[in-house]
């Protein structure tokens, strides 16, 4: 994808003078001659890089920063200043600049400034994609413990339409499994592009705009898509369309009377609902309860350096009778609580909180 620049500038000559010269490199350029105009228009779309006089009408180029800074805290800035001294690099650097250029600008020398700046953009990408392995909140290896026909079915459902183009939607109960199946697709597809999960409980437009375009040419995955506000719907139908992803959507069941109630946009469920599946409560397939629950104690125990390796009968018969309303994550919550407060091996019942 072509590098999308914001020059901030009110000086006419300096201002063509550098859409020209950085168009000449293969950027895209935009200009805007005052700091209000260019907050405006970053709502629109996102920028690789913004280059900014320090010196401008209304609200000068530091406090720009600083507004920049609070929206999208990884937004590259590079500024431009007449005054060369220590001070307003200083000052610059200290609201958040990457660089700074001391005017008259010499076109090498900014020609250098935007490649590091652009270089130092994909750093970040790189750093966010890997941070997103990191955290994954189930291990891939969790799918072989599955004893019940319901999920059996589920996973060789998700293995068919892995190595298809349509989009997927999966529906189930808040605490199901619906990141992991997005996951698992990713991994049956064996390849080296992206994975993004976006949460869509969010306002922050600028974060949903930097995970698509870290996921561009693989999966996004959108998480409760439900919890989208009307902005972030209209943003999303717009990303979607302007980029080359698969997308796989999670959703509660009552998706369609969003629609129906106006509170969730037609066009966008008909966007992402390719292919649907819909993933059973814990309630539903208990045979997978105790294998989830070993599965959780040697992970926390592991984690938190325990000596807990198991349940005890009445502990088992607990869990068992239990209907499990939060689904996986309760269940994984509960058995973390039982790891830190159980003193010896066996997790008794008089150890999990449950009625």
């Amino acid at each position: 994808m072509d590098k999308r620049l914001l020059i901030v500038e009110d000086e006419e000559t300096l201002c063509e003078s550098l859409n020209r010269v950085l168009s000449r490199e293969g950027y895209i350029v935009d200009t805007v001659n005052t700091a209000e105009s260019a907050l405006e228009i970053m709502q629109e779309r996102p920028y690789d890089l913004i280059v900014t006089d320090i010196i401008l009408p209304g609200m000068n180029g530091i406090e720009l920063i600083r507004k920049i800074r609070q929206n999208n805290s990884e937004q590259i800035v590079v500024v431009m200043t007449a005054y060369a001294s220590l001070e307003t690099a200083v000052e610059s650097l200290r609201a958040g600049a990457y660089d700074y250029i001391v005017k008259p600008v010499m076109h090498e020398e900014i020609k250098q400034i935007v490649k590091n700046s652009i270089n130092q953009k994909v750093l970040q990408k790189e750093n966010l994609l890997l941070k997103c392995q990191l955290e994954d909140k189930y291990d891939i290896e969790i799918i072989s413990l599955y004893k019940s026909p319901s999920m059996h079915a589920l996973i060789d459902e998700i293995k068919s339409s892995a190595d298809g183009l349509a989009n997927l939607l999966v529906l189930g109960e808040r605490g199901t499994e619906k990141e992991l199946c997005a996951k698992l697709l990713h991994s049956i597809r064996k390849t080296q592009k992206p994975f993004m999960p976006v949460q869509c409980n969010t306002t922050d437009t600028n974060a949903i705009r930097q995970s698509f375009e870290a996921a561009d040419g693989g999966i996004i995955f959108l998480n409760d898509i439900r919890c989208l506000n009307t902005e972030l719907q209209t943003m999303l139908l717009t990303l979607l369309k302007d980029l080359d992803l698969r997308i796989i959507a999670a959703a509660d069941q009552d998706i369609e009377s969003a629609v129906q109630a106006g509170a969730f946009s037609k066009e966008l469920l008909q966007m992402v609902r390719g292919i649907t599946i819909r993933i059973p409560s814990l309630k539903e397939r208990k045979e997978d309860i105790e294998p989830l629950a070993n599965y959780f104690i040697q992970k926390y125990s592991e984690e938190f350096c325990r000596g807990v390796r198991s349940l005890d009968g009445s502990a088992r018969e607990l869990l068992n009778a239990y209907d499990w309303p939060g689904n996986v994550r309760e269940l994984q919550n509960v058995i973390e609580r039982a790891v830190l407060i159980t003193d010896g091996e066996v997790i008794k019942a008089e150890h999990l909180p449950l009625k």
